[in-house]
């Protein structure tokens, strides 16, 4: 099947690559030329764990190519998956402008019975409104089906979920689009993975009302986490008796300092905005993007109180700036609220990242990025874990030690153990712990 994927940023490069490697022949379309250039050459704009392999691989084998031209490609294919940017207003409610483009452009050049498939998250009725697009715009007088088919794609394992999804979401109600949708995914059928197919309000409110979820899990799990440092209970051990129910799981229970990316903030946004258009207060999402937000400003009064006479003057070396580890991803990341509070406070930041400093650098130029960790750490009052990546999880204490002029380290993801810490001669403070770190200040 010929299939054009509209948009080459995260979801539609990885969607484009794997459908391509489902079998399907694939054009990725996108206007910026400097992109398709440099996926034309095989160079990934994006930090994402196997996706260059399977790029190339497909390239090679015929499968997958990249170009600017949307009409020629729009009227080779026989399903076009609209993954183009759904970013928010100022009012929290999804911009809609690339969709409508898109829509437009279909309907200009509409010349048989296609599927139009979003993978872009979109408000509930988006569905509608491109059909309508399409069906004002269009000449003749083709069929074509709308289809909403949300993506569950996770920045660092955005490969294995495609290929092994917990389930796939097909909305239609047109049975000739639902059928070629199945052969698209006829991979994953044979794989028995579950298929929820419903009409597309439904699959559009899938989407958010997942999202929303598990954004009130990480949520509810901080909220836990400063209850604990209130009354001296270990939110680790509170997380895992709750993770042991069934009917609540461990997923998702990990304290730190706020959930950010390109999906939970802005959905949750959304999702708000989208009940108030409707005479409706989406009161637990709303408490959940305030929680958050409360969260990140936390995180920068735990660190001002760990530095003793505050930050003022103080070098800190901040490890991390990705909202989350194997990705270069930092919209709406912990960090950037960390890395502000701390400037703000008058402290100079060195930073490293494994992979977000360049993007991370466009907008804090003022930074210091070194080269690894050890060279951020160097002549520091003090180190910040705020992102998880796994060479975190093992640093050379004794190292680290000598090279800081403070033996400190505030770990906003709970990577250590606190005793092991304690007992390498470690000021330490992480999240929702307290009692841990109240007995390190009395033997101090």
């Amino acid at each position: 099947m010929n299939i054009c994927v509209v948009g080459s940023g995260y979801v539609g490069l990885v969607t484009g690559a794997c459908l391509a490697d489902f079998g399907m022949n694939v054009v990725g379309v996108d206007k910026d030329v400097d992109k398709v250039e440099a996926l034309q050459r095989c160079e990934i704009p994006i930090y994402e764990p196997g996706l260059a392999t399977v790029v190339r691989t497909n390239m090679d084998e015929g499968r997958l190519r990249f170009g600017t031209e949307l009409g020629p490609a729009i009227e080779q294919a026989q399903a076009i998956f609209i993954a183009v940017g759904t970013p928010s207003r100022p009012d929290g409610s999804a911009d809609l402008s690339f969709v409508e483009q898109v829509a437009k452009s279909i309907g200009e050049h509409l010349n048989g019975f296609k599927i139009v498939i979003t993978k872009s998250t979109v408000p509930i009725g988006t569905g509608q409104k491109i059909d309508k697009i399409i069906r004002e715009v269009q000449t003749g007088q083709h069929e074509f089906a709308v289809v909403s088919n949300p993506e569950f794609l996770r920045e660092g394992s955005a490969i294995g979920d495609f290929r092994n999804p917990d389930r796939v979401v097909i909305g239609s109600v047109d049975q000739r689009a639902i059928d070629m949708m199945l052969d698209i995914y006829s991979p994953l059928r044979v794989a028995d993975v579950p298929f929820v197919i419903t009409n597309v309000e439904s699959a559009e409110l899938i989407k958010y009302a997942s999202n929303g979820f598990l954004a009130t899990k990480v949520s509810f799990i901080n909220e836990v986490a400063h209850l604990c440092e209130r009354l001296g209970a270990d939110v680790e051990t509170v997380a895992r008796g709750m993770g042991l129910d069934t009917r609540i799981g461990p997923q998702f229970l990990h304290p730190g300092p706020g959930f950010g990316g390109s999906c939970f903030p802005k959905d949750s946004r959304a999702v708000v905005q989208i009940a108030l258009e409707h005479g409706l207060h989406f009161q637990i999402m709303e408490s959940v993007v305030a929680v958050n937000q409360a969260t990140k400003e936390r995180m920068v009064e735990k660190i001002s109180q760990a530095f003793d006479g505050g930050l003022k003057g103080k070098t800190v070396a901040v490890l991390g700036l990705s909202f989350k580890p194997d990705t270069d991803d930092i919209r709406e990341s912990p960090a950037i609220e960390i890395v502000k509070g701390l400037l703000d406070a008058g402290a100079s930041v060195r930073a490293f990242d494994p992979a977000a400093m360049e993007a991370f650098r466009e907008d804090w130029p003022q930074v210091e990025y070194c080269d690894n960790s050890y060279d951020a750490a160097a002549g520091a009052d003090g180190i910040v874990i705020a992102t998880e990546w796994n060479q975190f999880k093992a640093l050379e204490l004794r190292r680290l030690k000598e090279l800081l002029k403070r033996p400190l380290i505030v770990d906003l993801r709970n990577l250590y153990e606190p005793a092991k810490i304690r007992a390498a001669g470690f000021d330490y403070f992480s999240v929702g712990r307290v009692g841990a770190q109240q007995e390190q200040r009395q033997e101090a």
